[in-house]
């Protein structure tokens, strides 16, 4: 049984034994739950597994360095699940210290498996809503890789820090206009249009893609614009024709 199929009160349950588990292993400087949860093969219970850890960190800092340690070690692991987990983790502690496990995330970036490196994705979203600093200096290093598989990973990763502070991202994402990867191309699009629905963000991006050469490209995230703008309309701080008429005006269409 999975851990959606469980009811409300004892997936908590659930949970709270996971955490009771995980914190026994850390006092007693073993892994053998934390690894058990994290090669679970419910994505739930991995992504709980990350999330306890997370807390962990976060609220007893009298045993950071030992969860540092078994996340280390765990990221050694063959099995793609636990190195995922691990990632997971390491995007949630670096919402309060990234200092620490900026290693793990570009060893993450070259890993074998797409599960772990998109798991970065991931870990990049979380840090860059709460530590963006460190996230947009990762980003950077980055963004040039010679790998396209990487600089996508990157362009992905700060697309919600874009939501809130576009301000922040759209240089970056404009150092790209040209790339020939037709991946890294769309993840660029995709992001420019989920920043573009939020308040006072349609403006920000449609000023920046107006100084584009990338004629390509602009045309590509514009439609993708209006396609967020239709999917997400009850979200929007347009609706999906007052963003076509906009869009139409700033741009001839």
């Amino acid at each position: 049984m999975g851990f959606y199929d469980l009811p409300k009160g004892e997936r908590a349950k659930l949970v709270e034994k996971m955490k009771e588990a995980i914190e026994r292993d850390l006092q007693n400087g073993v892994k053998e739950n934390i690894l058990k949860y994290a090669s679970d093969g419910d994505t739930y219970i991995r992504k709980n597994t990350s999330l306890i850890l997370g807390r962990l960190y976060r609220d007893r800092p009298e045993i950071r360095q030992r969860i540092l340690g078994i996340l280390k070690n765990l990221f050694e692991n063959s099995d793609e699940k636990v190195r995922q987990t691990v990632i997971y983790a390491v995007g949630e502690i670096g919402k309060i210290n990234a200092n620490e496990i900026m290693r793990m995330l570009e060893i993450a970036l070259n890993d074998e498996h797409h599960s772990v490196r998109n798991a970065v994705i991931g870990a990049l979203k979380q840090m860059g809503e709460k530590n963006p600093k460190p996230t947009l200096r990762f980003a950077r290093k980055f963004l040039h890789h010679p790998n396209p598989q990487i600089r996508r990973v990157v362009v992905h990763g700060i697309e919600l820090r874009g939501r809130s502070h576009p301000e922040d991202i759209l240089p970056l994402l404009k150092e790209l206009q040209g790339d020939r990867s037709k991946k890294v191309r769309e993840t660029i699009a995709h992001v420019l249009a989920q920043i573009s629905y939020k308040e006072g963000c349609l403006e920000k991006v449609l000023n920046t893609l107006k100084c584009w050469k990338d004629k390509e490209l602009v045309k590509m995230a514009l439609k993708e614009v209006l396609d967020v703008h239709r999917r997400y309309e009850k979200f929007s701080a347009k609706s999906y024709e007052e963003a076509r008429k906009y869009v139409t005006r700033e741009f001839r269409m």
